[in-house]
C-alpha cells in the first residue's frame, strides 16, 4: 500500500471502515442524533457500552403501532359514529382513512429502509427527505398533534371515569341541570379532573420513563381485552342476546334514569298504580292530572337495545341519521302522534344529541383513531434490523386495526339498536357505556379496560412528544427552540416535558374530546401528507442514493396517499385546516430566514436541482424577448491584500437595482497561480459571500485566479454565468486615482472593461464617486433622480431609474428627464414626442429638452486640451524606449505649429479662431458633419491613424496625429459644455444617469478618453455612466 501512503490521514483503509460500519449501532430514542453522538461520545475515553437492540418486528413495532391505533375513539366515539352515519356512512369513513394510513405506511417504509434511521422517527425522516424547512414544519405539527392526542387521552379518561365509572365525584353537579347549564356542568368537571390528570402524569413522566415503559404492556393487554370481550359479546348475541332494555315514548328515546318501570301504570293489588315515568310528565302522581300533551297522546314502548346478530336490525341501521343539537333521539319505523305546532316540552326526560352531526364532523373524530402508525418507526432505534422491522410490523398492525375497525362498524350495526348507538353516552341504558352493553362477560371490562388504555396512551403522549421537540431543538434548525433541547443529567427532556404539558392544557381547557379530535386530525393528516410527498419526490427524482429494500412502493400511491391526506383535512374541517398550513407555513418560512442552514441531502435541493436543469435548457432556445429582458448583473469588485472588498457600496448599489429580480454574480480576480493561490481565493470567496448576505444581494459569487488582473477580469466576463443564464450587464467601479502614475494600469484595464462589454454586446454600468452612494438603510425623502438622455440606448436609461424606485432608498425620488437639441432639432417637437414616448412606456418622469447649439470654441477648451495632450505625453514618455522617444520628438515638432497657433488663438477673438480652426480641418483629411460635436464614436469616426511606432510613411501619421490633436479639441469643448449644462441643472439631483461615450478605437487616445469623462462629469456628486448593449430592454407593448 506504499502507493497511498500519503493519502492515509485522509482516506481509510477499506478494513477500517468495514469494521466500523460492522460495530455501528443506533441509539436508543430520545437521545442525541446519531451523527452527532458519535462524535462527541468518542472523545469519552470512559463511555459505556451501548447495548446492541434487541427488539424484533412483535415487540418493537407491532405491539407498539396496535397499541396506539387502538384508543379512546373506539371505546368512546365507535359506536355513537355507526348510529349517526349508519353502517355504509361510517364504512366508507372507516376505509378512506384506512387507506390513508395504508398508503402512508407504505411510503413511511420506502424512506425507512432507505438506509439507517436514528432516533427521531417521522421527523428525522421527513427533515432528511425534503430538508430543514419542510422538516422543521412538519416535525412541529406532529409534535403539537401527538401533545394534543395527550390531551384527547386525558379527556378520554375523565368522561369514562366521571360518567361511567363514578359519576358521584363530579365536583359540578349534574342533578337537576339541563341544557347549556348541564354541558357546562360536565365540561367544568373535564377542565378541573383533566389538570389533576395531567399534573399528575407529567410527573410521573419526569419522575421516570421505565415506569411507563413497563406499565405499557399492561395497557396493551387491557386494549386487547375489551376487544375480545366485544367479539365475544357479538357472538353471545347470537345465541343468546343480553337483556338491555330501551324505553321508546311514542317514538322518542326515555333517559333511563327517569322511570324505575318502562310504563305509565301498573297493576298492585289489583290497583292502577302510576309510575316514576307518569310523575315525570304529569303535574301529580294521580290519574286524573294533567301530562304532557305528547305523554298522552302515545304508548310507551319497551324495546331490547341489543337485539342480536340475528335479528336483522342491520337493514335499519344502514344508512345515516344525522342531527342537530338538542334533536330528541328518535326510532325509525314507530308511530309518534304529536302537534307538529306544540313546543316539544319536558325535553330533560328525552335523551337528545349534545351536537350538530355531519358527515365530515364524524372523519374529523373518527381519524384520531387510525393514527399511531409512526409508533414503530420512532422506535427504530431500539430495533434490531429496522429495515426489516418497520415496513412488516407497520404494515400487518394497520392491517389488523383496520380490519378490526371494519369488521365493529358492521357488527355494531347488526348487533345493537339504532337509538342505542345514537346515545352518546348511554343515557337510555342506565348509563351504561355502549360499546360496554355489546361486551361479554360484563360492561365492566370494557370500562376499566378503555379507562387503563386511554391513561396509557396518555401517558405515551407525555413521553414521546417532549422528545420529539428535543429532536427538533437539537437540529438547531428553529433557534428560539434551542432552550427546550436541554434537559436532565441523563437526557430528559424536563424543559420540552413543561412546554409539552403547558400546550395539554389548551386542550383540556377545551374540554370537549369532539372538539379536540379534529385538531390533533389537522396535525397529523399534515405529516402523513408530507411522508407520501417525500417518498413520490424520492422516486421521481431518482436520486442515486434512493434504494430502499422495501420494493413494493410506487410515486403514483404516494401521490394518492398525499390527495386523501390533503382532501382528508378539508372534509374534516376546513378552517382547522386552514390555520394548520398557515402555522407550517409561517414555521418553513421562519426557518427559511432566521434558521441555521442545514445539508442534509434532502429531495427539495434535487428538485431545485432538476428544475434548474430543466429552466437552464429551456433557457437555450433563444434570446429572451424584450418583455422578458431584466437586468442580470456582473459585479466586478476588487479586493485588498487582506481579501476584503474594497468598494462594499457597489453591492448596495446592486442591491438597490434588483427590482428586475435578475442573477447577479459578484465577480472578482485574484493575482497568482491556482496551486499556489486557491488559499487566498477561498478566502475572497468567504469575503465576497459575507459582505453579499451583510448588504442583502442574493446571487453568486465568482472568484478567478489569474496572472493578472486584467486576464481575470476578462474571464469573469467571458465565462460567467451558465447556458442561458448568463449576465447581459456589467457593474465596475470608476477607477480611483486614476491620474496617478502607479495607478495607470487601473484605467488602462478599466477601458479594456468597457471595449470588452461592448463587443460582447453587454450593458455597462459605471457609478462614479461610489463612496457617496447610499448604503441600504438610507431613506431619501424628496430629490430627483435626473436622466441625461443623449444618444439611444435600447431604453436603459429609462429602465434603470424605474427599477431604483422601487427600492426604499429612492422610492420618493422623482424622475426627470433631459435630452439634448441642437441647431436643426425642433425642440418643442421632440418634447411632445418625449412625453408620449413616456406615457406609453407607463413611466413617470418630468421632461426637459435642452438646446445647445454649435458654439465657438472658447480658449478655456484649447487651455484644457493642451494640459492633457501635455500630460499624455510625460505618461508616455516615462514608458518609452530611446528609439519611440525619439520618434514622439519628431511628431511633436511637426505639430508645433499647431501648439503655437493654440497660444496665439487664446489671445485673439472668437471669430478668428473659428476662421483658422476652419483652416486647420480643410488642410487635413476631410470629416463628415457628424463628427462636429460629437462626443460618441460612431462608426462613421475617422479611420485609425498610423500608430507612431510605425516606420511607414512619417508624413502621412503627422497628418493623422493632427487631425486627431485637432479632433480632440472638438471633444473636449463637447464635454466641457455638456458638463456646464448638466451640472447647472442637475447639481442638486440625488442620481445623475448619462450615456457613456464609447472608448477610442486605437489606444493612443485612453489618456485623453478617462479625462473626457473626468470632463464631462466634474462638479456632480452621484453620477452613474450608462452604456447600452445594443439592444431593446424595454418596449411599449404589453
Amino acid at each position: 500500500m506504499a502507493l497511498f501512503e500519503e493519502e492515509m490521514d485522509t482516506s481509510p483503509m477499506v478494513s477500517s471502515l468495514l469494521s466500523t460500519l460492522a460495530n455501528y449501532s443506533n441509539l436508543p430514542t430520545g437521545s442525541k442524533e446519531h451523527e452527532e453522538a458519535e462524535n462527541e461520545e468518542g472523545a469519552r475515553p470512559s463511555k459505556k457500552p451501548i447495548k446492541a437492540p434487541q427488539l424484533g418486528t412483535l415487540m418493537g413495532v407491532y405491539l407498539p403501532c396496535i397499541q396506539n391505533i387502538f384508543g379512546v375513539i373506539l371505546f368512546l366515539r365507535m359506536t355513537w359514529m355507526v348510529g349517526i352515519g349508519g353502517v355504509f356512512g361510517s364504512f366508507i369513513i372507516v376505509f378512506m382513512c384506512c387507506s390513508t394510513t395504508m398508503l402512508t405506511a407504505i411510503s413511511m417504509s420506502a424512506i425507512a429502509t432507505n438506509g439507517v434511521v436514528p432516533a427521531g422517527g417521522s421527523y428525522y425522516m421527513i427533515s432528511r427527505s425534503l430538508g430543514p424547512e419542510f422538516g422543521g414544519a412538519v416535525g412541529i405539527c406532529f409534535y403539537l398533534g401527538t401533545t394534543f392526542a395527550g390531551a384527547m387521552y386525558i379527556l378520554g379518561c375523565i368522561e369514562i371515569l366521571l360518567i361511567y365509572i363514578v359519576p358521584q365525584a363530579a365536583i359540578f353537579k349534574l342533578e337537576g341541570l339541563e341544557g347549556p347549564e348541564a354541558e357546562a356542568a360536565l365540561l367544568n368537571n373535564m377542565r378541573v379532573y383533566g389538570t389533576i390528570v395531567l399534573s399528575f402524569m407529567a410527573l410521573v413522566v419526569f419522575v421516570g420513563v421505565k415506569y411507563v415503559n413497563k406499565l405499557a404492556l399492561v395497557f396493551l393487554a387491557c386494549v386487547i381485552l375489551s376487544i375480545l370481550a366485544v367479539y365475544a359479546g357479538v357472538i353471545k348475541t347470537a345465541i343468546e342476546p343480553p337483556v338491555f332494555p330501551v324505553c321508546i315514548l311514542g317514538n322518542r328515546t326515555l333517559v333511563s334514569k327517569g322511570y324505575d318501570v318502562c310504563a305509565k301504570v301498573i297493576e298492585r293489588d289489583n290497583e292502577t298504580v302510576t309510575t316514576k315515568l307518569w310523575r315525570s310528565f304529569c303535574d301529580s302522581e294521580y290519574l286524573n292530572a294533567t301530562c304532557d300533551e305528547y305523554f298522552t297522546n302515545n304508548n310507551v314502548t319497551e324495546i331490547q337495545g341489543i337485539p342480536g346478530v340475528t335479528s336483522g336490525i342491520l337493514a335499519e341501521n344502514l344508512f345515516g341519521y344525522y342531527l342537530d343539537k338538542g334533536a330528541i333521539l328518535e326510532k325509525r319505523g314507530f308511530a309518534s302522534v304529536m302537534d307538529p305546532d306544540s313546543p316539544v316540552t319536558s325535553s330533560n326526560r328525552y335523551v337528545l344529541a349534545d351536537i350538530t352531526s355531519f358527515f365530515t364532523l364524524l372523519v374529523g373524530i373518527y381519524f384520531p383513531s387510525v393514527t399511531g402508525i409512526m409508533a414503530g418507526s420512532n422506535r427504530s432505534g431500539d430495533l434490531r434490523d429496522a429495515q426489516k422491522s418497520i415496513p412488516i410490523g407497520t404494515i400487518a398492525a394497520i392491517t389488523t386495526t383496520s380490519t378490526v375497525y371494519m369488521s365493529c362498524v358492521v357488527l355494531f350495526g347488526a348487533c345493537i339498536e339504532g337509538v342505542v348507538l345514537r346515545d352518546k353516552f348511554g343515557e337510555g341504558v342506565s348509563g351504561n357505556l355502549v360499546i360496554g352493553t355489546l361486551a361479554w362477560p360484563s360492561p365492566w371490562v370494557i370500562v376499566f379496560g378503555s379507562f387503563f388504555s386511554t391513561c396509557g396512551a396518555g401517558l405515551q403522549s407525555l413521553t414521546g412528544a417532549p422528545r420529539l421537540l428535543q429532536a427538533i431543538s437539537r437540529d438547531g434548525i428553529i433557534p428560539f427552540l434551542r432552550v427546550f433541547g436541554h434537559g436532565k443529567a441523563n437526557g430528559e427532556p424536563t424543559w420540552a416535558l413543561l412546554l409539552t404539558a403547558g400546550i395539554c392544557e389548551i386542550g383540556i381547557i377545551i374540554a370537549s374530546l369532539d372538539a379536540v379530535a379534529p385538531i390533533l386530525s389537522m396535525f397529523f393528516l399534515m405529516c402523513y401528507m408530507f411522508v407520501n410527498l417525500a417518498c413520490a419526490l424520492q422516486t421521481l427524482l431518482r436520486t442515486p442514493n434512493w434504494r430502499p429494500r422495501f420494493k413494493f412502493y410506487h410515486w403514483a400511491l404516494s401521490f394518492l396517499g398525499m390527495s386523501l391526506c390533503l382532501s382528508l383535512m378539508f372534509i374534516c374541517s376546513w378552517y382547522y385546516a386552514i390555520v394548520a398550513m398557515g402555522i407550517a407555513t409561517c414555521i418553513y418560512k421562519y426557518i427559511e430566514f432566521c434558521g441555521a442552514e442545514k445539508e442534509w441531502g434532502d429531495g427539495i435541493r434535487g428538485i431545485s436541482l432538476s428544475a434548474a436543469r430543466f429552466a437552464l435548457m429551456r433557457l437555450e432556445e433563444g434570446p429572451p424577448h424584450t418583455k422578458n429582458w431584466r437586468p442580470q448583473i456582473l459585479v466586478l469588485v476588487s479586493v485588498d491584500a487582506e481579501q476584503n472588498v474594497e468598494q462594499p457600496r457597489m453591492l448596495s448599489l446592486t442591491n438597490q437595482l434588483k427590482a428586475g429580480k435578475g442573477l447577479t454574480i459578484v465577480g472578482t480576480a485574484v493575482e497568482g497561480t491556482f496551486l499556489d493561490n486557491y488559499a487566498q481565493a477561498q478566502k475572497a470567496d468567504q469575503s465576497l459571500r459575507k459582505l453579499m448576505e451583510t448588504e442583502k444581494v442574493k446571487g453568486f459569487s465568482q472568484v478567478v485566479i489569474s496572472s493578472n488582473l486584467r486576464d481575470g477580469t476578462s474571464h469573469l466576463i467571458q465565462v460567467g454565468g451558465l447556458g442561458g443564464l448568463k449576465h447581459n450587464t456589467v457593474l465596475v467601479s470608476w477607477p480611483r486615482n486614476w491620474k496617478q502614475p502607479e495607478d495607470h494600469q487601473r484605467f488602462r484595464d478599466f477601458i479594456e472593461v468597457v471595449r470588452e462589454t461592448t463587443v460582447a454586446s453587454m450593458a455597462l454600468l459605471v457609478p462614479k464617486n461610489i463612496g457617496s452612494y447610499p448604503s441600504n438603510g438610507e431613506r431619501f425623502t424628496e430629490g430627483h433622480i435626473d436622466v441625461w438622455w443623449i444618444v439611444h440606448d435600447g431604453g436603459m436609461l429609462m429602465l434603470l431609474p424605474f427599477l431604483l424606485r422601487q427600492h426604499k432608498v429612492w422610492r420618493k425620488c422623482k424622475m426627470r428627464i433631459f435630452t439634448v437639441a441642437q441647431m436643426d432639432d425642433n425642440s418643442i417637437q421632440m418634447k411632445k414626442d418625449l412625453i408620449t414616448f413616456l406615457y406609453h412606456l407607463r413611466l413617470d418622469a418630468e421632461v426637459e429638452v435642452v438646446e445647445m447649439h454649435d458654439g465657438d470654441i472658447s480658449a478655456y477648451t484649447y487651455e484644457k486640451t493642451l494640459m492633457m495632450e501635455q500630460r499624455t505625453q510625460i505618461l508616455k514618455q516615462m514608458h518609452l524606449t530611446k528609439n519611440e522617444m525619439e520618434r514622439e520628438e519628431i511628431q511633436s515638432s511637426s505639430c508645433s505649429i499647431t501648439d503655437s497657433s493654440r497660444g496665439s488663438i487664446r489671445r485673439k477673438n472668437p471669430s478668428t479662431l473659428r476662421a483658422q480652426q476652419s483652416t486647420e480641418e480643410a488642410a487635413s483629411v476631410a470629416e463628415k458633419p457628424e463628427e462636429e460635436v460629437q462626443l460618441i464614436h460612431n462608426k462613421n469616426a475617422s479611420p485609425t491613424p498610423t500608430s507612431p511606432t510605425s516606420p511607414t510613411a512619417p508624413a502621412g501619421g503627422t497628418a493623422m496625429t493632427c487631425l486627431f490633436l485637432s479632433s480632440n479639441v472638438r471633444r473636449m469643448n463637447t464635454a466641457l459644455r455638456l458638463n456646464e449644462v448638466i451640472t447647472k441643472k442637475s447639481k442638486e439631483a440625488k442620481l445623475v444617469l448619462l450615456n457613456m461615450p464609447g472608448p477610442p478605437r486605437n489606444r493612443m487616445g485612453d489618456e485623453n478618453y478617462m479625462e473626457f469623462l473626468e470632463v464631462l462629469t466634474e462638479g456632480l456628486n452621484r453620477v452613474l455612466l450608462v452604456r447600452g448593449g445594443g439592444r431593446e430592454v424595454i418596449t411599449i407593448y404589453s
